[in-house]
């Protein structure tokens, strides 16, 4: 059991945005919001997947919509937990632990906050070990979890419920139609299950991995050296390119952020330009036309001076950044994963290749 503390959640919002490779909402709003959590409830406790017992109640928390959204319209705070509170009142049961969805900055403290309102421990773990674009591209629901029921809340009060879905797929459909209505961000509830399957499917120890970059990251800026090498250090992957961003399209497309970067490389990297594609998260690098680097491997930008992360809706023309790589984990690399988040699933007609 890990009681996160306030100043724990600096270092989970650093290493959460660089795992979320782009996408899983903003990393300093998701940490004031935790913080604020925190400052008012006192705690929230996280436990490992092995000391979920295998008749608990589980629920999947986190927040849908486009990152760009989510800078323009700021939540309220408590969508997340209604999102939670509704899928309890029509089952009528309470939920004994929260998992997260996904490792992106504001989507790793949300289940944060969800733990502490409702003072349930949050899994230490999450369905995508990174972050997608899409609900059925969770573990949880890849080897077998259940679509339905699944409760979205917005800002204003408003709570639907899905009580039943044909898949997975029309789960994903038709929440992000809802929370297009909803004004493009919604809190989300879903793939309730037990401890068995959250243990069997869970990708394991991402909340610990996310602070143990946090703190390289800090670590580095205070000792004037280089951020990059730091998390290169914990997460096993690689700097791909450092370089400049020289072009940039993205726009809100049926509740995405989509679009691509060029950069430009610096150093020894000066002869180089790379293309990085963009669905909320980043998909794929090409280079001289070729696909270098594919989903599901992370692909992260990151500040070249302070290891900050770059998410798809702040990177600008002009900013100076390193490209990480880092290899996804092993759930995500079988062949009943790849076919709902490999390269395929993204329009890209490649095979996946990993880094490693």
């Amino acid at each position: 059991m890990w009681e996160v503390t306030e100043e724990d959640l600096e270092p989970i919002a650093i290493g959460a945005g660089i795992l979320g490779t782009g996408g899983g909402g903003n990393p300093y709003l998701g940490f004031l919001r935790a913080r604020e959590a925190l400052r008012k409830v006192g705690r929230v406790v996280v436990i490992d997947p092995d000391e979920v017992f295998d008749d608990q109640r589980l629920i999947v928390s986190g927040g849908m919509g486009s990152p760009v959204v989510s800078y323009e319209k700021l939540p309220q705070g408590d969508e997340e937990a209604n999102a939670v509170r509704a899928m309890e009142q029509h089952l009528g049961y309470r939920f004994d632990a929260i998992a997260p969805f996904e490792m992106g900055g504001g989507n790793s403290m949300a289940p944060l906050v969800v733990g502490a309102k409702l003072d349930i421990p949050v899994v230490d773990g999450d369905g995508m070990g990174r972050a997608f674009p899409e609900l059925q591209m969770t573990t949880y629901l890849i080897y077998g979890g259940s679509a339905a029921p699944a409760a979205l809340a917005d800002e204003r009060g408003n709570r639907v419920i899905l009580s039943e879905v044909t898949d997975a797929k029309w789960l994903e459909k038709i929440a992000r139609a809802v929370t297009i209505e909803m004004g493009g961000h919604a809190g989300l509830a879903s793939s309730p299950m037990d401890g068995t399957h959250c243990r069997r499917t869970i990708i394991p120890n991402t909340l610990r991995l996310a602070y143990r970059i946090g703190v390289a990251v800090l670590d580095a800026r205070r000792a004037h050296q280089d951020p990059g090498e730091a998390i290169i250090s914990v997460t096993g992957g690689c700097r791909y390119l450092r370089g400049k961003v020289v072009d940039l399209e993205r726009r809100t497309t049926r509740g995405f952020a989509k679009g691509h970067l060029i950069l430009e490389g610096t150093g020894d990297d000066l002869e180089r330009v790379i293309r990085i594609e963009f669905q909320n998260e980043n998909l794929v690098i090409l280079e001289d036309g070729e696909p270098r680097v594919v989903v599901p491997d992370l692909i992260t930008l990151v500040s070249t001076d302070r290891g900050e992360p770059l998410t798809t809706e702040v990177v600008r023309y002009g900013f100076r950044a390193d490209v990480l790589t880092i290899p996804c984990h092993e759930l995500l690399k079988t062949p009943k994963a790849l076919e709902v988040v490999g390269p395929r699933a993204f329009g890209y007609d490649l095979d996946f290749t990993p880094i490693v």
